[in-house]
């Protein structure tokens, strides 16, 4: 039980130590082979006060009447920051889902729904529902990618400003545009470039292969320039080893001289192309400080699929060659309950569970902790968000799990959520709220 008092300690909490901003070297010294520290945090008016060893003697200054909560030895988080999601998209799975999973029937199934569903309540009840499952598990910054076509970026966008209004002591959220890089060559999209800026959102789109992609690159490039705008793109969510739009992408951001914060989600193919390719393209990003997303549960469930066939590969982008090589990388929720992926519930927990899993993050744990905090909050913009330092807001998840192996072996589903020291109603919405729009 977390003490209602505006000042309390939690015990013997084990918290990565990549998560921890502080100048006590000892703390980082004691550190187990997993990269987790053994430590007491202070809790006073909604923010950390104090970090010390466990071990370390009473501070002179504790109050003998200081509420104590005993951790025993379970682990505390930052805050989530989920950098790359599809709230716009979400829990369409029982109305339009997918006949084949595939790629293709994706795309047709998502734009028959948003053609026949997406209005403004119908944008805005579904979003809300993945905000609720969001907020009750842990997460504190989204950014959410909006499909923005024609009439539809009007929508979604109303939709979406509303949601950021009502949520902005909860949550903080992001909008980037999707659509295919073609359309900012015709007037509709230098519209929807000043759409996007109206709300303070991210450009974005989607990179494909085309001869003109160079062309495309560069006016993306100038309207977010003009308007100094971030980008966000996807690129090469495909197996296809000819796939080079995460390279393109980088040489234009060098010649445009772009000083914006560049996003590139998925980068599927670099994982199937040639040494000399990769890199080439490793090189170039590094160069133009482009932050990498991988969605391994989406890419897991669309990659690779053919009817009858067991995959061969498992989707992802090249997480661990990238991370070594000083680019930043993360990995986020992608689609939830729609036909890029029929399942999902909003949890970063699971995202970071199944990352760890599928591309071998273990070695240690605690390392790869950042990719759903820091190093998202980082690339969002939000240095305040996703670290555990003296003088942030208290905003933590506790957990029962006390090792990597405890943590990650069952859903934590009793986990603590605190938003500035105080613990939060952490009740999952029921899927009853969405029956109206099915």
């Amino acid at each position: 039980m977390i003490p209602t008092t505006p000042q309390y300690w939690l015990k013997n909490a084990n918290v990565p130590a990549s998560l921890l901003s502080l100048d006590d070297l000892t703390i980082a010294a004691q550190q187990t082979q997993d990269g987790l520290c053994l430590v007491d945090i202070e809790i006073k008016n909604g923010a950390i006060a104090q970090v010390v060893s466990a071990s370390q003697a009473v501070p002179a200054n504790r109050l003998d009447d200081t509420p104590e909560v005993n951790l025993r030895g379970g682990q505390v988080w930052s805050c989530f920051a989920d950098i790359h999601t599809h709230l716009d998209k979400g829990h369409i799975w029982t109305r339009s889902p997918n006949p084949d999973g595939t790629f293709a029937s994706a795309l047709e199934a998502a734009k028959t729904d948003s053609q026949t569903y997406w209005q403004v309540e119908d944008v805005y009840r579904r979003m809300e529902f993945g905000l609720k499952c969001s907020y009750a598990h842990g997460t504190q910054a989204i950014r959410t990618h909006i499909d923005s076509f024609g009439e539809q970026a009007a929508i979604s966008l109303e939709a979406f400003k509303t949601l950021k209004n009502e949520w902005t002591d909860k949550i903080t959220l992001q909008a980037a545009s999707l659509v295919s890089l073609d359309y900012y060559q015709t007037p509709e999209g230098v519209k929807l470039a000043d759409q996007i800026a109206e709300v303070g959102g991210i450009l974005g789109g989607v990179a494909y292969m085309h001869p003109e992609i160079d062309a495309q690159l560069d006016t993306i490039f100038t309207l977010a320039k003009e308007r100094g705008l971030n980008l966000d793109f996807h690129t090469d969510e495909n197996d296809d080893p000819n796939s080079i739009c995460l390279q393109k992408v980088a040489q234009a951001a060098i010649r445009h001289q772009f000083t914006g914060q560049i996003i590139c989600g998925h980068c599927c193919s670099l994982a199937v192309q040639a040494a000399d390719v990769v890199a080439k393209t490793v090189e170039l990003v590094k160069q133009a400080s482009i932050g990498i997303v991988s969605l391994p549960l989406t890419n897991l469930y669309l990659q690779d699929r053919q009817p009858n066939r067991t995959p061969r590969w498992r989707g992802i982008t090249l997480i661990q060659e990238l991370h070594h090589y000083g680019i930043p990388v993360t990995v986020a929720s992608d689609n939830c309950r729609d036909p890029f992926f029929s399942f999902g519930n909003h949890d970063v927990l699971e995202v970071f569970n199944q990352a760890v899993r599928i591309a071998h993050l273990d070695m240690p744990c605690g390392d790869w902790v950042p990719i759903v905090t820091k190093t998202a909050a980082d690339l969002m913009g939000l240095p305040e968000v996703g670290r555990i330092g003296i003088g942030l807001p208290a905003d933590l998840i506790l957990f029962k799990g006390r090792s990597f192996s405890e943590l990650l072996s069952r859903p934590q589903s009793d986990r603590v959520v605190l938003r500035k020291g105080k613990a939060i109603d952490t009740r999952l919405p029921d899927y009853s709220e969405l029956d109206q729009f099915d």
